[in-house]
């Protein structure tokens, strides 16, 4: 077997290293560059071909990494969650659970330069995933919508649980508390995605959150 000088890693091994390490670059490239491009241009007018010149590959490249613009946004979206349920946890004790909820969407998207409009599917409606053939898969963001309710549900179970109290009814009212806060998420991106591309600009998404938000009494 081949092998390096001094006894390192066989050169298969090394070049398999490289390749992976330039898939995730490609892979990163791709996501930020749509980030970008979504706020500068809006979801909508945003095009793969757009994406893939941003990101410096061509659509094909693209299309290795996504079936579809929805599923990247969609990706990016999953990427988040384990982030959103982290900073769940480290919230402040004294913040009920919607209220954790509220700062934590508010923290990782100040964070990760996400505006918090996208956090559960885009800029637009995403109803399900068109892939290059034109042909639709339907699941669309329902199972990104039920993992997200199940890792803000373990955090939120995490944060009672300090508290005390009866696991079952601990693990209930988590249940309840996370479903309704990820309602309240999907909410806000059905309302701004209702929002003409050419007045999104006028909207603050943050104020958007807090005003949902206050619909369920937390404080603003």
């Amino acid at each position: 077997m081949d092998t390096t000088a001094g006894g390192s890693a066989p050169l298969s091994e090394q070049a398999e290293g490289r390749r992976e390490q330039n898939r995730r670059r490609t892979h990163e490239a791709l996501i930020e560059a749509a980030g970008r491009l979504f706020q500068e241009r809006g979801y909508d007018a945003t095009t793969v071909r757009d994406i893939a010149a941003a990101a410096g590959v061509g659509e094909r490249t693209f299309f290795r990494y996504f079936p579809s613009k929805e599923s990247l946004v969609l990706q990016q979206v999953r990427d988040l969650v384990p982030l959103l349920a982290a900073e769940i946890r480290d919230r402040p004790a004294s913040e009920p659970p919607l209220l954790a909820l509220r700062n934590a969407v508010l923290e990782v998207a100040r964070r990760h330069g996400t505006n918090p409009a996208v956090l559960l599917a885009g800029s637009g409606p995403v109803h399900g995933i068109t892939r290059p053939d034109g042909r639709t898969d339907g699941r669309g963001d329902k199972h990104l919508l039920h993992d997200m309710e199940q890792a803000v549900a373990v955090a939120f179970t995490e944060r009672l649980s300090r508290e005390g109290g009866e696991p079952g009814a601990v693990a209930l009212r988590a249940s309840v508390l996370s479903r309704a806060g990820v309602g309240v998420l999907r909410a806000v991106r059905l309302a701004y995605g209702s929002v003409p591309e050419t007045e999104r600009l006028l909207v603050d998404p943050v104020d958007l959150v807090e005003r949902a938000f206050a619909c369920l009494d937390v404080p603003g």
